[in-house]
């Protein structure tokens, strides 16, 4: 291990609670007016008695509220409050300093308006029916911190209930993010994605996604480890998730745990609150790549990780390569809006996670698999691949 990633490993940033809540208080949002206001004329055009004629002209063709309206430009972010970041179900008050963050992000990298929504609620059928019931509001809904397995199913029915685009972000956002540092992994070892032995720890909404997507983008040897050990088709008490996963998964049969399903693979990826024991990380193929997601303390030891790692990723800011969804959620929501587009669909997500790993293509290195958070050229590149994306699926 270098000295300057023995340095990245023991770096924390500090942040002080007076800092920290300064910059909450109030509220992190404001709504303000895109029109002058300043003459009675103004509040004529704006409000009655004008605004009755687009009023008139929606009614008679709803498409218009696109054009007339700021539907077409504003995504609701909708949380029940209980799978928030690493502290759980801490209700949707709690919650809403997440997603006011979520909306500043959607408005500095995209240039979308965004509304908070926490509700009150954790039924599925009574999430489902309140959220169709709020969605005439907005032109897209990005579902947050909502539980798993719960989640799969709200999304779902969501999607086949509305015409518009809806995504949970913490199960595609996550994914589409790991893909594509897995490709520039893949790129800078040599190696070819469909010869990947990927071992996925944690079967719950970024998980799942993740197995989806690696297996849409070619990967056929996947295993999956949630807190009982290898998902596969013998185990008992699995939910209907989990029944799925043991079918399209684990293509050896392997059973066990930890160590069994370390036992020659050559990539880990981490979603789960978990410790994997460098016991494990004995048993790999040469050289693999660890990104090891969660947050704060990563499933691996990050000193562990770098004597092991070929490529290493995590997803904490103060360490190279982070896994986050800022990267995909803003490009893939503005694209998705731009075309027209009525769902996010499977070809939508590869698109947008070969454009964030083309971007990081331009200076890939060991410690530059994926962009900078805070890199400009991200979003647009993403937006254009999503929209073209739809645009392919429609032609």
């Amino acid at each position: 291990m270098t000295d300057d990633r023995n340095a990245h490993a023991h770096h924390v940033a500090v942040l002080s609670d007076e800092e920290i809540f300064a910059a909450h208080e109030g509220g992190k949002l404001s709504i303000s007016t895109s029109r002058p206001l300043e003459t009675q004329r103004d509040l004529s055009i704006s409000y009655t008695p004008g605004v009755a004629r687009v009023c008139a002209a929606i009614a008679q063709d709803p498409s218009l509220a696109h054009r007339y309206t700021g539907i077409g430009r504003t995504v609701a972010i909708i949380s029940d409050g209980t799978a928030v970041l690493g502290l759980g179900n801490i209700g949707p008050r709690a919650a809403l300093p997440v997603m006011e963050g979520k909306a500043q992000l959607f408005n500095r990298f995209a240039g979308l308006n965004a509304v908070p929504i926490v509700l009150d609620e954790t039924d599925p059928d009574k999430l489902v029916e309140t959220i169709t019931a709020l969605a005439p509001s907005f032109g897209a809904i990005n579902l947050e911190d909502i539980s798993a397995p719960r989640c799969f199913e709200v999304e779902r029915r969501l999607v086949e209930a509305l015409d518009m685009p809806v995504m949970h972000d913490d199960q595609h956002g996550t994914a589409v993010v790991i893909l594509a540092a897995l490709r520039n992994a893949c790129r800078l070892l040599e190696r070819d994605l469909p010869e990947l032995r990927v071992v996925i720890s944690g079967a719950g909404a970024a998980g799942v996604a993740c197995g989806k997507m690696l297996a849409d983008a070619g990967v056929t040897d996947i295993v999956m480890l949630d807190s009982r050990g290898i998902i596969h088709e013998g185990r008992d008490n699995l939910n209907d998730v989990k029944v799925e996963l043991a079918r399209t998964t684990n293509p050896r049969g392997i059973t066990g745990g930890i160590l069994e399903a370390f036992e020659g693979a050559d990539t880990f990826i981490g979603v789960s609150a978990g410790s994997i024991p460098e016991e494990a990380l004995d048993r790999m193929a040469d050289r693999p790549i660890l990104f090891s997601l969660a947050n704060p303390n990563p499933e691996i030891d990050p000193d562990l990780a770098y004597r092991y790692g070929a490529v290493v990723a995590t997803g904490r800011s103060d360490l190279p390569n982070q896994i986050n969804n800022v990267l995909a959620f803003p490009g893939i929501f503005h694209g998705a809006l731009a075309a027209g587009a009525t769902a996010i669909t499977p070809e939508m997500k590869q698109a947008a996670s070969r454009a964030i790993a083309n971007v990081a293509a331009e200076e890939l290195d060991v410690e530059h698999i994926v962009p900078s958070p805070l890199d400009a050229r991200v979003a647009p590149a993403v937006s254009r691949a999503v929209a073209a994306a739809w645009a392919a699926t429609t032609a």
